[in-house]
Order: structure tokens, then C-alpha cells, then sequence
């Protein structure tokens, strides 16, 4: 780069650092900028950051290479292709659509074409399980591909008219309707109705409902919100996770795009509840293609009141979209909250807590956007009505994501205690041997075991559930899972990026019909020690799924012929 190149590229940043506030906060929006305006991010950008933000050079260095979509050192093209590679996308063949993406464009993953027009990525989950094969062409997503799609997308790309002929699929199928699902919904009709209430009196109907948080880990909401709104600090947050990374999930994406303002009235309730004044929506960088469309639905709500400087009586407070860069791990809480700082998305030992010591060290209330949905529905419609699904433990309606070999994959609300028997009845699965529950981070459950009860104190799902049928290699889908986790791993501690990667190797291994018993206890050691160890609940739920399938699939997967003698 020139003289007057780095020079536009110095005010380039310096004035996006002071549009993103000036602070260390600004890095991550800012490199996103960069990397999509400049093509790389080279060691002269990083060095004017970090000057701009006044931390060392390094870490920006550190931030710049941990996130998937940032591309440190090494320019891309002008069009990057990611493929999606996780389960649901692989069971729908997309190696073939690899292949034709080798084959039409002439180069492997990870390389950029001579002319400097196109980059081949994999990536991981899209949400879009139940649309699959899918793939992003930048920020433009495409689903269902075909083989025969390929060159077509390509010309496409090469005449600039890629964003017009393929547009974005944003909705899934809701196969099935609950409470949650009504649209009748007027924006602002159940915050104004709840800010006449007293503080107290709203959270111990939270409290009441026995709401638990719907990203999967199942916190008591009340519980959490009453220790964020005893913390006496001046400043308080609300953030809305919805960094919806596991495998076979796409709930959040729906409930985004059809009942956002229901999602913006719930964290509005909260910051009414706890004295919050400020909130973020951490959206995953896989979703950048809703941004706009999020951003307006807020500004629809600035206009009417309710979001800004003054709500009604006693409230203060507006939301902005803060975005991901690629990174799984930054779904658990404080991995989102160092993001949300212009950090790497590494977890936080606990305690200290969010809600005490959250972003900037001020106390932070995380909640997924499915629970602030239920809020809405709490203070609308009042705990009894809430309280009269699910189980005594696990009250309410769950969203599922449901995908795989059936016949209805899409959206289902139903409510929690549902048996996975009868979910597969619904979705219309044929000759089903399994079902994952959870994602890449659940469990497989045999057929013989469909009458388990989806709740917390039983099978427990953040949303994710995917069907196999007997065709599915059960081993292949273990090499999947590992794959994923391998990948995602922020590599902050050993039992997690070493564990996994030994784990995926004996998957390997049992694939060559090379693995003995001996050697698989190993593995099943091996596993106790990631599960104990790990810092997080990355590490400590990775080895799940491999776990179930060789309880469940033992026969299935030893002795198995090297490939060359089954052909």
C-alpha cells in the first residue's frame, strides 16, 4: 500500500473508531469495516487501530484472528463463498455442491481465485438446517443450492447482479403453532400496560412463572434478574444473545424476522425491572443480512416512544445491534461479553458473575431472544396462562428446530414434555434409529429410548432436534460433531483444544475399522477428563454426542471394514 493509500486508510479508521465511540468497544465493528472495505486486514490497519484505541498493537492482532469472518494477513476475494459444513447441510450432499464450487472456480477451500475475484470458506452453521444445502455469498444467503446452482450463482457474481437474482430466504415453515406464535400483537401495548406496576411486584411474577432461560443452560430468569437489579452500580445493561450457533438451530432467525418487537419489548421490561438504560442484541455474524431490517423495526420503535430517552414514566433506555464475527463460542455469556468489549470471545472464569460484573464491569443481564419473547407473554397474558403448559419444572412452550429425514422440517412450539416419539410423529420421520437432541452439543437418543420427555429435568434441547433414519452412518455424524467442535474451539485450555482433536482422531480411526475396545475405553476416559476440565460449557458438552452414540451405536460402529474392502 502507498503513501496516500495509508493515509485514507488512517482517517478511514480513525473515523470509524469515533463513529463506534471511540473506546475499545469500537475494534470488532471496525475491523468487520475494514475487512469488508479493504478485503484483508493488514499489519498497518492494526497498528492504526490499536494507536486509535490506545492498547498494544498484539491485540488487536489476538482479536483480528480469532473471528472466522475477519481475514488477518491474507487478502480475500471480492466475492467470498462459504459453504456451510455442519450437519444438516452435510446430510443434504453438501459435497457435492463442494465439489462443483472446486470444479467451477478452479481452486480448494481456504484458496482465492488468480484474479482476485472470488475466496472458497467453509463455515459452520447458517441457520437455515430445514433449507439446506446453504451457503453465504458475503452477506447474501442462498439456500437450497444445487450442483446445477453453482455456475449460475458464479455469472452472477461476475456481472454484479448476485444480491438482485438471489434473494435472501429469511422464513422458515412453522409447522406448528402455540402462544408464542399469536401475531395480534401491538407494539408497546404490554410495556406500557406492565411500567403501571411495581418493580417488585413484576419480578416476582417472573420469579413465579419458574421461567428458565430458552439458549439451553436453563437459568431461573427471576432468579438472575433479581440479583441484577439488587447490584447498586450506577450503570446497568440488558443484552439479547442472539448468537444462534448450534447446529440445527434456526428458532432465533424466525423469531427475529416475524416477532422482533415482542423480543424488543421483553428487554425493554427488563431494563424497566432492573434500571437498566442501555441494551444490545449481539446478532451472529452469519446473520448480518437481517441487520438492516432489525435496525429499522427498532427505529419503527423510537418513533412511537417507545425506546429512547423517555418511556412513559420512570424508564430510560435504547438498544443498538452489536454483531459477531463468526465465532461459536461467543453464545456463552461472557465469551459475548468480552466480544462486546473489542476482545477475543474467550469465556471468563466465574465468579465474578455478568450480572455483577458484566460489560465495562457493570452489571449485565444476558438473556436468550426466545426468553425475552416468554417475558412478553408473561406480563401480557399473566403466569397462569404461562404456568398451564409444560412440566412442573420446565413450564411453558418450547420453540424447536426441527430437521433432518423428515418430511415437516421447520418451526414447531409445543410444550415442554412433549416425548420425542411424538415429535418424530409430527415431522413425519421414516424408519428414524435416532435423534439428536441439542445439537452438536446434545445427545443422541436411541429409538428405543423415544419416550423421553423434552424438558429440562429430562432430555434437555436449546431448540436444536435432528432426525436420522437407518440409513445414517451414526459415525459419520459423530465425525461431523467432533469436526465442529475441533474447529470452534477457542483454545483457551488444554482438555478442550487438545480433547477434542484426540477425540476426533479415534473417530477416524473407528471409521478404518482400525479402533480396538482398549483403545475406545481410551477415548471414553478421555472424554471424562474434557467433561470435568474444560473451562467452559463448550468443552464440557463437545463430547455428548460421541458419548451417546457409542452407548447407543456400539455394534454399529465397531469392526468396521476399511472402506476400500466394502467397494
Amino acid at each position: 500500500m502507498n503513501r496516500v493509500g495509508r493515509e485514507e486508510l488512517k482517517e478511514r479508521i480513525e473515523f470509524l473508531v469515533s463513529k463506534n465511540g471511540g473506546d475499545r468497544a469500537a475494534i470488532l465493528p471496525v475491523l468487520e469495516e475494514i475487512s469488508r472495505e479493504y478485503g484483508e486486514i493488514d499489519l498497518y490497519a492494526m497498528q492504526t487501530l490499536a494507536f486509535a484505541v490506545g492498547i498494544h498493537p498484539s491485540e488487536i492482532y489476538g482479536v483480528s484472528t480469532f473471528y472466522d469472518f475477519l481475514k488477518s494477513g491474507k487478502k480475500h476475494g471480492k466475492y467470498v463463498i462459504r459453504l456451510c459444513r455442519t450437519i444438516s447441510c452435510h446430510m443434504k450432499e453438501k459435497d457435492r455442491i463442494a465439489k462443483q464450487l472446486n470444479n467451477e472456480l478452479e481452486i480448494s477451500f481456504g484458496e482465492t481465485t488468480h484474479d482476485g475475484l472470488f475466496s472458497l470458506e467453509y463455515c459452520n452453521c447458517l441457520g437455515m438446517c430445514d433449507q439446506g444445502p446453504a451457503m453465504l455469498v458475503n452477506d447474501i444467503l442462498i439456500s437450497k443450492v444445487k450442483s446445477s446452482d453453482i455456475p449460475l450463482i458464479i455469472q452472477s457474481c461476475k456481472r454484479g447482479v448476485v444480491g438482485k437474482e438471489y434473494k435472501t430466504p429469511l422464513v422458515s415453515k412453522v409447522v406448528k403453532k402455540g402462544p408464542l406464535l399469536e401475531e395480534n400483537f401491538v407494539p408497546g401495548s404490554v410495556l406500557i400496560k406492565t411500567m403501571k406496576r411495581d418493580k417488585n411486584d413484576i419480578l416476582e411474577d417472573i420469579e413465579k412463572s419458574n421461567l428458565r432461560g430458552r439458549g439451553g443452560a436453563g437459568f431461573p430468569t427471576g432468579f438472575k434478574w433479581r440479583l441484577a437489579k439488587e447490584e447498586k452500580k450506577e450503570k446497568k445493561f440488558i443484552v439479547c444473545n442472539a448468537d444462534e450457533g448450534e447446529p440445527g438451530t434456526f428458532k432465533d432467525r424466525y423469531i427475529l424476522h416475524k416477532n422482533f418487537q415482542r423480543v424488543l419489548e421483553g428487554m425493554s421490561i427488563a431494563a424497566y425491572v432492573i434500571g437498566a438504560s442501555r441494551g444490545f442484541i449481539y446478532l451472529r455474524g452469519e446473520y448480518t443480512y437481517m441487520k438492516e431490517l432489525l435496525e429499522e423495526e427498532i427505529e419503527k420503535r423510537r418513533k412511537s416512544g417507545f425506546l429512547g430517552n423517555k418511556i412513559g414514566e420512570g424508564l430510560v433506555f435504547d438498544i443498538e445491534i452489536k454483531m459477531g464475527a463468526g465465532a461459536y463460542i461467543c453464545g456463552e455469556e461472557t465469551a459475548l461479553i468480552e466480544s462486546l468489549e473489542g476482545k477475543r470471545g474467550e469465556p471468563r472464569n466465574k465468579p465474578p458473575y455478568p450480572v455483577d460484573t458484566g460489560f465495562m464491569n457493570y452489571p449485565t443481564l444476558v438473556n436468550n431472544v426466545e426468553t425475552f419473547l416468554n417475558v412478553n407473554l408473561i406480563c401480557e397474558k399473566g403466569v397462569e396462562s404461562f404456568g398451564q403448559y409444560g412440566t412442573d419444572n420446565s413450564k411453558g412452550t418450547k420453540f424447536f428446530s426441527i430437521s433432518g429425514d423428515c418430511k415437516n422440517e421447520g418451526i414447531y412450539e409445543l410444550p415442554f414434555g412433549v416425548t420425542i416419539d411424538k415429535i418424530v410423529t409430527l415431522a413425519e420421520g421414516d424408519n428414524i434409529k435416532a435423534v439428536q437432541i441439542g445439537g452438536a452439543a446434545g445427545e443422541c437418543i436411541h429409538k428405543d429410548d423415544f419416550s423421553k420427555r423434552i424438558a429440562f429435568e429430562a432430555a434437555s434441547t436449546g431448540g436444536s432436534i435432528i432426525l436420522f433414519n437407518e440409513k445414517r452412518d451414526m459415525l459419520d455424524i459423530a465425525e461431523n460433531f467432533m469436526e465442529f467442535f475441533v474447529e470452534e474451539s477457542c483454545g483457551q485450555c488444554t482438555p478442550c483444544r487438545e480433547g477434542t482433536y484426540r477425540i476426533l482422531e479415534g473417530i477416524r480411526l473407528l471409521k478404518k475399522g482400525k479402533c480396538s475396545v482398549t483403545y475406545l475405553n481410551k477415548l471414553l476416559e478421555l472424554c471424562e477428563t474434557i467433561e470435568l476440565a474444560s473451562k467452559c460449557g463448550l468443552g464440557q458438552l463437545s463430547i455428548v454426542a460421541f458419548r451417546s452414540i457409542v452407548e447407543n451405536f456400539k455394534e454399529e460402529i465397531l469392526g468396521r471394514l476399511p472402506e476400500e474392502v466394502q467397494d
